[in-house]
């Protein structure tokens, strides 16, 4: 018998997962809820199924203890959750999106244990959720590996913005002029758009553009990895907008640099970082040498104390002790 079962969606979901599970002393597994997400992972076993789509027939003929689920969308599809616990995890963080909001009203009523990211998130979730729901601060499982990761210094940027759609042009309006920025400088640039623009929409043709003319530039890379841990351990700046990337960055403690380019009308990047429409190398190189400015230090500061994210290296053990609690 799978007592614990992840349900992963999108190949980059399985980060969360993973995490978690390197501290889980029970049977685990995953299914793919999409065929994408098929051989997604090499560190949990996967159980095959004819057909993905098919989550309730899937989680019932597996009958697992518990059911692990990372995303929000779509569950008004399923109906295991009338059989299974499910706990809910994000993947992810992202702030300013209206994630907190989206999360509590789309998946709350149907789960059993709802792990916060933080404290932000999780006084959200307590306000939406039923009252037999249990939610539980862990942090983000995923950011583990890089606390007190010491810095490169090798002159190494990343950026990773928020994919086309959710981002609401960020990445359009950014991307060409980041890698121009760049183009015949001292430092490497890691590219990394998100996984939904390399594959599908328009954020495809970007990407694919960008592509070309990286071809062009010696010192820029494109970044191919699944998660981006490694990339940010490597990278001594990171450059985004209101990417869940930054949550994960900010455990890094490094400089962030945050592009306010976007179209949604009612939408703001949170200022958390240093703050720009247009990327210029000189921003990057004080960053790099002086670090952050004080008063962009002390908004960080402000901010991480009222996102209440524990950034102590345990938050995948706070989240498997709480997904092992439920098949109790």
């Amino acid at each position: 018998m799978c007592t614990i079962l992840y349900a992963i969606e999108r190949p980059f979901m399985r980060k969360t997962f993973e995490a978690i599970d390197r501290h889980v002393d029970s049977e685990s597994a995953y299914v793919p809820v999409r065929a994408d997400a098929r051989g997604c992972s090499d560190r949990i076993d996967e159980i095959e199924v004819d057909d993905p789509g098919a989550v309730d027939e899937n989680v019932r003929a597996i009958d697992p203890a518990v059911v692990v689920y990372n995303h929000r969308f779509g569950i008004e599809r399923f109906t295991f959750y009338e059989e299974y616990p499910l706990v809910h995890v994000r993947h992810g963080a992202s702030i300013g999106r209206g994630e907190r909001s989206v999360t509590a009203t789309t998946i709350l009523a149907h789960v059993n244990t709802a792990l916060a990211p933080g404290e932000r998130w999780a006084r959200a979730y307590r306000e939406a959720a039923p009252p037999d729901v249990r939610v539980a601060v862990v942090g983000i499982p995923e950011a583990d590996v890089l606390v007190d990761s010491p810095p490169p210094r090798d002159r190494r940027v990343l950026y990773a913005p928020t994919n086309y759609k959710v981002g609401q042009g960020a990445y359009a309006n950014t991307a060409r002029s980041v890698l121009e920025c760049f183009a015949d400088t001292e430092y490497e640039l890691l590219f990394r758009p998100h996984p939904t623009d390399r594959r599908e929409g328009p954020g495809l043709a970007i990407t694919e553009a960008c592509r070309d003319r990286i071809a062009e530039l010696p010192n820029v890379v494109f970044d191919t990895t699944t998660t981006p841990a490694e990339s940010m351990r490597r990278s001594d700046v990171l450059i985004s907008d209101y990417s869940g990337s930054i949550a994960e960055w900010l455990h890094t403690g490094r400089p962030l640099i945050q592009l306010t380019d976007i179209d949604a009308p009612d939408r703001e990047v949170p200022q958390i970082g240093a703050t720009t429409d247009t990327l210029e190398v000189e921003l990057v190189d004080d960053l790099y040498h002086d670090g952050e400015p004080e008063a962009v230090a002390r908004r960080r500061e402000a901010w991480l104390e009222d996102l209440g994210i524990p950034m102590d290296g345990r938050a995948g053990e706070r989240a498997a002790e709480e997904v092992l609690r439920c098949t109790q």
